[in-house]
């Protein structure tokens, strides 16, 4: 793969470190601030609404530029975002903040997709994503706790210092080591928006966003109500947190880089193996919620198979918009977080059911089982 991608793919871990890492640092940025843990959660949202919103806007703005300068813009506006988060003792301008940085992680994402596919021979678009989103999962293992200890010993605003540091040598990265013109097509070449827009008509291109989509919101959902289920039904302690968590991103991980050897030739064959699994898997992470000793190794599995079958769809997203070579990253960054937004607000009201905290669990199977069926509403991926 080209070096280019593996730098992208660091500025994707800064940005996924940042999104991930939130959670931990509520308790005490909330106390910082003065107001409740509840108000401070909001953060999240916003970010999350920010990606969803940011990545087709971002994207149709920046479709007649360079990548290179884009992807630097991006890159810089997210860490300027955080050195004032960092600095500011007001709540309603790290809102702001957390908006403008989400604007620009979305942004980047949706560019840095496309220039991913373009860097690479067109049937390698699967291998480029797994590159790519190798830096999110490695920030679930290592950016999101390395996060929490900062946090824990130096406060929330020294995470946020981290994140805005972190982007530096990436922008360098981009800056040196990105192709001035990554598309060997000139971009002023592209379709019209209206035309590029249009392809969001084509049924194949819809369902590839609601596949994705559907399987992204069982993976967050799950992942964002994993650490009440260790300390309670499991019966662990609170240092086990960050061990199932690192379980779950050393499994994402382990998934997205085998998926992205398949996902290009035989996407079918990920999607009828993984799809199964993954309704069986979360049913039984409730099950054996309470046996630590099945728990932690289905932890694993679950986050590899997650983003096996969740990545594999975003690269199809990628290949069944190939007629928005502009847009097409846009439309596989919204899918994704359309994924991420609703899954936890999903996971949220399960907590309610019968079920209470395992409720977020059966949630994932639902949503799972959603996605299969629309699956075979149509021929499957070949």
């Amino acid at each position: 793969m080209p070096l280019p991608l593996y730098l992208l793919a660091l500025a994707v871990f800064a940005m996924g470190t940042s999104e991930f890492m939130l959670a931990g640092l509520l308790p005490g940025l909330a106390a910082d601030l003065g107001v409740t843990v509840g108000t401070a959660g909001g953060l999240t949202s916003a970010f999350a609404a920010g990606m969803v919103v940011g990545a087709p806007l971002t994207a149709a703005l920046a479709r007649r530029l360079p990548e290179r300068g884009s992807l630097l813009g991006f890159v810089l506006v997210f860490a300027a975002a955080h050195a004032v988060g960092a600095v500011t003792g007001s709540f309603p301008v790290l809102f702001a903040t957390r908006v403008v940085a989400a604007l620009a992680d979305a942004g980047f994402l949706a560019v840095a997709l496309t220039t991913a596919a373009s860097l690479v021979p067109a049937d390698r678009k699967g291998r480029a994503l797994a590159v790519l989103l190798s830096g999110t999962t490695v920030a679930t293992v290592a950016g999101v706790p390395g996060g929490a200890v900062l946090g824990a010993l130096f406060g929330w605003r020294a995470a946020f210092w981290a994140v805005a540091l972190l982007c530096l040598p990436a922008a360098v990265g981009i800056a040196k080591g990105l192709p001035a013109v990554a598309a060997p097509a000139d971009r002023h070449c592209a379709p019209a928006l209206r035309t590029e827009v249009a392809e969001l008509r084509r049924p194949r291109l819809l369902r590839a966003m609601l596949l994705a989509a559907l399987v992204n919101a069982a993976t967050f959902g799950g992942f964002t109500f994993l650490a009440p289920v260790v300390t309670g039904p499991a019966g662990l302690g609170e240092p086990w947190v960050p061990v199932a968590l690192v379980l779950f991103g050393a499994g994402s991980f382990a998934g997205v880089t085998a998926a992205g050897r398949l996902a290009d030739r035989h996407p079918g064959r990920v999607l009828a193996v993984g799809g199964p699994l993954l309704l069986a898997g979360w049913p039984a992470l409730a099950v054996l919620a309470d046996a630590p000793g099945a728990l932690l190794p289905l932890v694993f599995l679950l986050g590899a198979l997650s983003f096996a079958v969740g990545g594999t769809l975003i690269t199809r997203v990628l290949y069944e918009a190939a007629g928005s070579p502009t847009l097409a990253g846009a439309y596989a960054t919204a899918a994704l977080n359309l994924g991420a937004t609703a899954g936890p607000l999903l996971a949220a009201a399960a907590l309610g059911t019968a079920a209470g905290g395992l409720g977020p669990f059966y949630a994932g199977g639902l949503l799972v089982a959603a996605a299969l069926l629309v699956a075979t509403v149509r021929p499957r991926f070949a």
